[in-house]
This record gives structure tokens, C-alpha cells and sequence, in this order.
């Protein structure tokens, strides 16, 4: 990159903080986020269909991961073969809590969550140490160990049968998760509310931490960012991000499995970065869209799923070279340049 190039981006970055500073964009994401939970309540009134109401848990659960492991790939550089041990760890710890305790719900999601992030301090503390494709290695070694404890602790987890029994669902608050309804707005609140809080973090001046650190973490050390302290800390924030996807997920299924753990959860968070593209914040969410569409597509269409899933992952690696939402915005971007080009 040439040093007028660099300046340049320096400088955007710069404008792009001073807008996250500032009130007004805080206002405006609580109100999007407000505007799209209405949109998502409003949709069973709408449309008479109990498919589309498990489409949209499933897409909460799976986008909460795809967005929580952007945090990482997209905007630290960390890319994690791994992350889906958070996502197994979420199912597997509110199913148990739920189960041996009998605590409300709103306290077993809390103490999953508190668990997971104790989890992922210490395999992040040794993790983050290393670069590159060792972390990303390291981290699937981690996956792979968590889940040979999911299939040999049987008297704990129900091994290669998963947690049996059902997930207990006491009523807090009024709120129901027997009924599927409180569930399907239970599983949108905790979206657009985990949505929300990731789109703060990225924005916030930690947020543009994580980019430096992305760019050059020499750098970043050189004027003073503990560069360790800042990749645990997102490494951790990522992990109960993911781990809350998991939680919807065993809300769902009212169980949870080995599948849930094993390193496919992983390859399936990465590809949907890759379907939606890891530039933009909303990018996973469409990726999380257009790979659970064609999933409930193609098995429907045809036995040879993956071979069509191959076929798409070779349009987006070679064809477009970026995801969905990046080659949107590239291209919106283009167009408006020749546009402001353009004589008159």
C-alpha cells in the first residue's frame, strides 16, 4: 500500500470514528434495531405459516454464531476453524442447568453464558497467543477435544445421543417457551438485542482497535495497544455471542447434540461469512439466510447437496471473490462514483 494510500484510508477510518462517537449513530442503530424486532413480531400476523416461524429461530440462532465469529475474521483477522465449541458449549450448559437444576430460565441463560466466557478465557489465553494458521488450527484442536468429552461423558451429556429428556421450560415472567409463539419472539428479541450490542462493539473506539490490530498488530503494539489483552477480550465476547445462538438452538430442538460441538458447526459459520461477506456488519445475517434457504432447498430438490454446495462455493471463491453483501456495496460504490463522474 503506497503512503497516499495509506493516508487516505487512515482518514476515512478517522471520519467513520468520529460518526460511531457520536450520539446520533447510537440513536439510530437502537431505532433500526426496534423497527426490525417489530418487522419480525409482526410477521406471524402476517403470514399463517409455523415453517417460516422455525425458519426465523433457526436464522436467529445460527445468525448470532455467523455474526459473533465475523467479529473475529472480519474485524480482528482471527480466523477460527473452531468457534462452534461456544455455539455446542451454549446448547450443552442450558440444557444441563436446566435440567439438574430447575433454576429459571432467565438465571441458567445467565450462568450459560458466564460459563462459556470462563471457557473461553482459558482457551483463549492460549489461543490468541499464536498467529495466523496456528490459531486457526489450535482452535479446531479445542473443538475436536470438547467434543470427544460431548460423546465419552455419557453419564453427563447422553454421549452420541445427545441430552435426553427435554429442556424443562418453567414460565418467568409471564413468558411461555412451551408455546411456540413466546419462543419465536423470545429467539428474535435475543437476535436483534445480540445484533445490537455487536454492532456497538464494532463502532465503538475498541471496535477500530480491532480493525488496527487486523491491519497490523506490530504496529498497534508499537503505539501501545496490548494487542493480547484486546484479541482475548473479543475472542471472549465472541464466544457468548455464540453461545446464545446455542442456547436458541436448544430451545428449539428442546435437546442438544454431539452435532452441535462437532467442527461442521464451524465450516457451516465460516461459509456463511463467506455467502455474506465478512466487510459489512450485516453480512452474516445474509449469509445465514441464503445458506439455511438453500439447505431447506436443495434437500428438497435433490440427494446431491453437496454437490450443489460446492458449486456455490466455487461461484463465491472464484466467481465473485467476495460475499454477497460485500459485492453489493462495491458495486453500489462504483455506481456511484461514475455517476458523480459522470459530466452533466
Amino acid at each position: 500500500m503506497s503512503e497516499l494510500q495509506a493516508e487516505s484510508r487512515d482518514e476515512r477510518v478517522g471520519a467513520q470514528r468520529v460518526d460511531a462517537k457520536s450520539p446520533r449513530a447510537a440513536y439510530a442503530d437502537i431505532a433500526i434495531a426496534v423497527a426490525a424486532l417489530a418487522t419480525l413480531v409482526a410477521l406471524p400476523f402476517l403470514f399463517d405459516s409455523k415453517s417460516l416461524l422455525d425458519f426465523v429461530i433457526r436464522c436467529s440462532a445460527f445468525g448470532l454464531f455467523a455474526s459473533s465469529l465475523n467479529l473475529l475474521v472480519g474485524y480482528t483477522g482471527m480466523i477460527s476453524f473452531g468457534h462452534g465449541m461456544f455455539f455446542g458449549l451454549g446448547a450443552y450448559g442450558f440444557g444441563l442447568i436446566m435440567q439438574r437444576t430447575g433454576v429459571p430460565i432467565p438465571v441458567a441463560l445467565i450462568g450459560t453464558l458466564l460459563m462459556t466466557a470462563l471457557v473461553s478465557a482459558a482457551i483463549g489465553a492460549i489461543c490468541v497467543r499464536l498467529k495466523e494458521i496456528y490459531f486457526a488450527f489450535v482452535t479446531l484442536a479445542f473443538q475436536m477435544l470438547i467434543h470427544s468429552m460431548v460423546l465419552s461423558w455419557a453419564s453427563l451429556t447422553g454421549g452420541d445421543q445427545g441430552l435426553r429428556g427435554g429442556i424443562p421450560r418453567p414460565v418467568f415472567l409471564g413468558v411461555d417457551l412451551s408455546n411456540h409463539m413466546h419462543l419465536y419472539v423470545t429467539s428474535c428479541t435475543l437476535l436483534v438485542i445480540g445484533l445490537l450490542l455487536m454492532r456497538q462493539i464494532a463502532q465503538s473506539p475498541f471496535g477500530y482497535t480491532l480493525r488496527m490490530i487486523r491491519d497490523n498488530a506490530v504496529r498497534a503494539s508499537f503505539i501501545g495497544i496490548d494487542v493480547w489483552r484486546a484479541k482475548l477480550t473479543i475472542f471472549v465476547l465472541a464466544a457468548v455471542f455464540a453461545s446464545t445462538g446455542g442456547i436458541i438452538m436448544s430451545l428449539f430442538v428442546s435437546g442438544a447434540y454431539p452435532e452441535f460441538a462437532y467442527w461442521t458447526i464451524s465450516g457451516e459459520g465460516i461459509f456463511i461469512n463467506m455467502l455474506g461477506g465478512v466487510s459489512t456488519f450485516l453480512g452474516p445475517m445474509v449469509g445465514t439466510v441464503l445458506l439455511l434457504t438453500l439447505n431447506d432447498t436443495v434437500t428438497r430438490l435433490t440427494e446431491h447437496y453437496g454437490l450443489v454446495l460446492g458449486i456455490v462455493i466455487l461461484f463465491f471463491a472464484i466467481g465473485l471473490r467476495k460475499g454477497l453483501m460485500d459485492f453489493a456495496v462495491e458495486w453500489c460504490a462504483l455506481r456511484r462514483d461514475v455517476s458523480r463522474e459522470r459530466p452533466r
